[in-house]
């Protein structure tokens, strides 16, 4: 997102934070609601684009939004998204990607209150590399002529009474409600979100053989330290890298494999 846009997000960021501080708030309710907003914003895109229209004051534009979701939805949810539409957006898709963001964060709020945040990175994680490895259930969850609710019937059945309950959500949301982008990139969203949750970055690592206790330790404490921030690790395994590590985090790769040493050597004895 640019200019106003990422102005309205982070603002609305702030009162999700501050709204979700208090226990009281359902967090697995004002998820499920803010998902449903997205959803309709998704499919009226002319009462999108009104609920953006610079032309038309903040005031105006939330109360439109109580008119319209008066009695549909609780009132944590209601305040949320009056208070996002009163600032200004650039695009008006960046108002459902931002709703969209929260119905998320949401989620990993309950996930956080229940101590289990950490299981829900690992399994989204888990997941994601699933779907890499698996081209007929990568096809069978993002095949267009299947119905919604075929797809969701094979997530319960992959995913039901293995995973955390939020993880489900999660998944079965991206998959339901695509938006125009891939499982992989929903999926790699939403572990880099749940690691937000905890202000630390993700590092993906992938190594030879499965790491003990005391290398991931090593690593994520090396990692801090060069990043400044707490590291959430990733680890997954490749045998073809032959030894060492790869880090990835976010653009940037820290390659300390034997495949990669072998490689150096042979591009200096070519020089």
């Amino acid at each position: 997102m640019n200019g106003a846009s990422r102005e309205a997000l982070s603002s609305a960021r702030e009162r999700f934070d501050a709204l979700t501080d208090n226990a009281s708030v359902d967090a697995a309710k004002l998820a499920e609601e803010l998902a449903a907003v997205t959803a309709l914003l998704d499919r009226e895109v002319s009462l999108r684009r009104v609920l953006t229209d610079p032309a038309q004051s903040g005031e105006a534009r939330a109360e439109l939004v109580r008119r319209l979701l008066g009695g549909q939805v609780g009132e944590a949810t209601l305040d949320l998204v009056s208070g996002m539409v009163r600032d200004r957006w650039s695009r008006s898709r960046d108002l459902s990607d931002a709703v969209e963001e929260l119905a998320h964060s949401a989620d990993l709020v309950a996930a956080q209150r229940a101590d289990r945040l950490d299981d829900v990175e690992d399994e989204l994680f888990r997941f994601g590399r699933i779907i890499a490895s698996n081209g007929e259930l990568r096809r069978a969850l993002t095949d267009q002529k299947a119905t919604v609710s075929a797809k969701t019937e094979l997530l319960h059945s992959l995913l039901g009474g293995r995973a955390n309950p939020v993880t489900e959500r999660l998944v079965v949301r991206l998959v339901a409600q695509p938006r125009s982008r891939s499982l992989e990139a929903g999926l790699d969203a939403l572990s880099k979100l749940a690691a937000t949750r905890r202000d630390r970055m993700v590092a993906v690592v992938t190594s030879a053989a499965p790491l003990s206790d005391g290398q991931r330790q090593r690593l994520g404490a090396a990692l801090a330290q060069l990043y400044g921030r707490q590291i959430h690790l990733n680890v997954d395994v490749d045998p073809e890298v032959l030894g060492g590590v790869q880090v990835r985090i976010g653009d940037e790769v820290i390659n300390g494999t034997i495949v990669e040493r072998l490689d150096e050597v042979s591009r200096r004895m070519a020089g």
